[in-house]
């Protein structure tokens, strides 16, 4: 991802669309085949350097017009054709969405490889049961499979997104300074097909200067909405291993890994914390690209100097999100004794639910139901009983139930649904976009 946003591949880019362009032209008859050949040999050569397009853009202040520049030294007399009738924004915008669609193949990649992780990783705990928590109180049991394959089938739908938005985002022009594309001819909108077809883009329908800004709006959220996964499915990773739950741990080197710098014994979460940390940042850029998109009249120039910040580096945090919690998932540390411990410490409180749907089983209302075993639910609490317990000594569930009925409705193990069908569902998601 870097190299895609680095400088030297961003000229490499420009250079390539001022190619197409000129070879585009010769297409047209415009100008000849031969001083087409000539400026993409010269644009291709190596010849045109990032130290001669800085060194000329130092002394007039424009930095396309110092890339044309440098091109037509590079080409001799075939750069006279050099940058015909463009604008400025034909040449950045193509260039952009190359370097977008490069950027979102490396992240589609990265993305894949994550949800084999999260799948797999599903696969072998469909059935490690564990409790299931809601507003950070216990619920009812759930599986560690189904909580990470819900993970999986959230990354297959970002990979979704990214092929559906991919014809809107990587959009280049070629229609001049205003959109009209009269300084490129009257067969401008041919032109402009041309090119985008040698540089495998989306033709736009209608510009101004300028690429609309929505659909790099639509961009920037949709990265920004993948990082904030990667930091959702992180924050679980470091709830879960906090030492009062102790469930899951990120990998450790132990023989040579330090946790604090005075505090021996720490094992801290820093990957999944680094992940949180990023996607925040990821996050803010979605402001400054929405305010990048309301440009004066035709364009002006405000939108430029957040881009080449926003569109490298939301590219970048989101690359390193994902990668960073491939990372964390494939080497997971998963503890199956911690989570019956959990399970076994909750004393029977988190199956209130299948014992007062057994109630209405044997024939009592359920809103009376859910009250009884509301009752001794908080009793069982009070007393530090089992639910169970409470249960039994509750009349109106002794006349109905049994200890031994009692024994195989509190069963967690019991009481997972189709947590194991969910998970097998969620792998053939996974693995159809193979």
């Amino acid at each position: 991802m870097r190299e895609i946003f680095s400088e030297e591949n961003k000229l490499r880019r420009l250079l390539e669309v001022e190619a197409a362009l000129a070879r585009g032209h010769a297409r047209l008859g415009t100008i000849p085949k031969a001083d087409a050949e000539a400026i993409g040999e010269a644009a291709g050569s190596g010849r045109v350097t990032v130290e001669r397009v800085r060194t000329i853009e130092a002394e007039i202040k424009h930095d396309i017009m110092a890339l044309a520049r440098a091109l037509t030294e590079a080409a001799g007399a075939s750069g006279r054709f050099v940058h015909l009738g463009a604008t400025s924004n034909d040449i950045i915008d193509t260039a952009t969405a190359l370097q977008i669609r490069d950027g979102l193949g490396v992240l589609s990649q990265g993305l894949g490889e994550l949800a084999h992780v999260l799948s797999s990783l599903a696969e072998r705990h469909a059935k490690t049961v564990m409790v299931g928590r809601t507003h950070g109180q216990w619920a009812v049991p759930t599986t560690f499979g189904l909580k990470v394959a819900v993970f999986a089938s959230e990354v297959v739908r970002h990979l979704v997104r990214l092929d559906e938005m991919r014809d809107r985002v990587c959009v280049g022009k070629m229609m001049g300074a205003v959109g009209t594309g009269a300084g490129l001819g009257p067969r401008a909108l041919q032109l402009q097909t041309f090119v985008m077809m040698e540089l495998s883009l989306t033709a736009p329908v209608a510009t101004t200067q300028v690429v609309s800004r929505d659909r790099y709006v639509e961009l920037i959220a949709a990265l920004a909405n993948i990082a904030t996964s990667m930091e959702k499915f992180a924050t679980e990773v470091r709830n879960l291993q906090r030492p009062e739950i102790g469930e899951v741990a990120e990998a450790f080197d132990a023989e040579k890994q330090v946790g604090s710098s005075t505090m021996a014994h720490k094992r801290n979460p820093i990957v999944s914390e680094k992940v949180c940390g990023l996607a925040r940042i990821a996050r803010a850029n979605i402001v400054p690209m929405l305010e990048s998109a309301v440009l004066w009249h035709e364009r002006d120039l405000s939108n430029s100097s957040a881009e080449r910040f926003i569109l490298p580096h939301t590219f970048l945090l989101t690359d390193e999100c994902v990668r960073s919690t491939t990372e964390v998932f494939s080497t997971l540390e998963v503890f199956p004794q911690a989570m019956a411990r959990n399970l076994e410490a909750t004393r029977g409180l988190i199956m209130a639910e299948p014992a007062m749907l057994a109630l209405v089983e044997r024939g009592m209302g359920r809103q009376e139901a859910h009250e009884v075993v509301r009752r001794c639910s908080m009793g069982a609490e009070e007393r530090g009983v089992t639910l169970k317990e409470a249960l039994l000594g509750e009349p109106h569930v002794s006349r109905l139930l049994t200890a031994g009925d009692l024994e195989g409705i509190l069963n967690p193990a019991g009481y997972i649904g189709s947590a194991e069908q969910i998970v097998k569902n969620v792998l053939a998601e996974v693995r159809a976009r193979d």
